[in-house]
């Protein structure tokens, strides 16, 4: 054998090996998401029999909610991995540690809401504001051409995680941290861990409103959160290939926002909506976004 073809033996043994552990890892998301769809739907079930069948429909709606819109959370995820040039391989770091703070903080803002609308009820107003409008501007901006890149060195995200700490642009393993000249800085691990900490915030003020337009159960509310994001977490390494291709999805995430967001106005003024009603909505706007998309 010639050297070329010990070498193009060698990068086929290569590619084998990255397509098998590919393939393991799929395999194990999908068992990882399998067991928390699995513990979503006992717990939903369960919430039924020791509550009652519209506790148990709110979870679910919240829940499916959730989901959707934890997708293009996603996408944002994939832009700043890109951005700060994160190798596959430390990526699981970082998404553990966001979700250990997502966990911590919408649990927060959770509290702080429910507290609000027990105190204040016309706070629901506001939050049906923020949802209406998040709706029709992305309702008005569909279809829009965007095929250009956006330039993330002037996101406001990446400027604050890059403002918080002194850093450098060079990788030591996956360590968050660095000595460099005997000082302490931070990697772009770190950095990157940052910036997911602090969009998966800026998304909350949209989702966390969301669930509270189907229920003011804070338990509901949270428990819909938690489990939507280990779910949608451990499919990480599929949902991020497939994501970019729901096209669909976005727009049919708003319409259920902006009827989200009429239902609290609604339920304000005091014309309540079933919650079958609710869930039945979101499952078949929902499913047409998904379904226009694929097909």
């Amino acid at each position: 054998l010639n050297s070329s073809e010990i070498n193009s033996a060698a990068l086929s043994d290569k590619a084998d090996v990255n397509a098998m552990a590919m393939d393991d890892g799929v395999q194990l998301a999908l068992q990882r998401t399998g067991l928390w769809v699995s513990a979503a739907i006992v717990f939903g079930t369960a919430l039924g029999q020791f509550y009652d069948v519209d506790t148990s429909g709110e979870f679910f709606a919240g829940y499916l909610l959730e989901q959707s819109l934890s997708i293009d959370n996603l996408l944002v995820f994939l832009l700043l991995f890109e951005y700060f040039q994160i190798p596959t391989e430390y990526q699981n770091r970082i998404l553990n540690w966001g979700i250990m703070g997502a966990i911590v903080m919408r649990a927060i803002m959770i509290g702080a809401g429910a507290v609000a609308i027990h105190q204040f009820h016309a706070v629901l107003l506001v939050f049906a504001a923020i949802l209406i409008y998040s709706s029709g501007k992305v309702l008005l901006g569909f279809g829009e051409d965007d095929d250009e890149e956006e330039d993330l060195s002037n996101n406001q995200i990446i400027k604050l995680a890059s403002s918080l700490i002194n850093s450098t642009d060079r990788f030591d393993g996956d360590r968050f941290f660095t000595i460099i000249d005997g000082v302490k800085t931070a990697t772009p691990v770190f950095l990157c861990m940052v910036a997911v900490e602090i969009s998966d915030i800026v998304f909350a003020v949209d989702s966390i409103p969301a669930v509270f337009g189907v229920t003011e159960n804070p338990l509901v509310v949270f428990s819909s959160n938690l489990f939507a994001i280990m779910g949608l977490r451990s499919l990480y390494t599929i949902l991020s290939k497939a994501a970019s291709e729901l096209k669909y999805l976005e727009p049919a995430v708003a319409v259920v926002l902006g009827f989200i967001g009429v239902k609290m106005v609604a339920e304000y003024a005091g014309y309540a909506t079933p919650t079958e009603v609710s869930l039945g909505v979101v499952l078949t706007l929902l499913g047409a976004g998904i379904g226009a998309s694929v097909w």
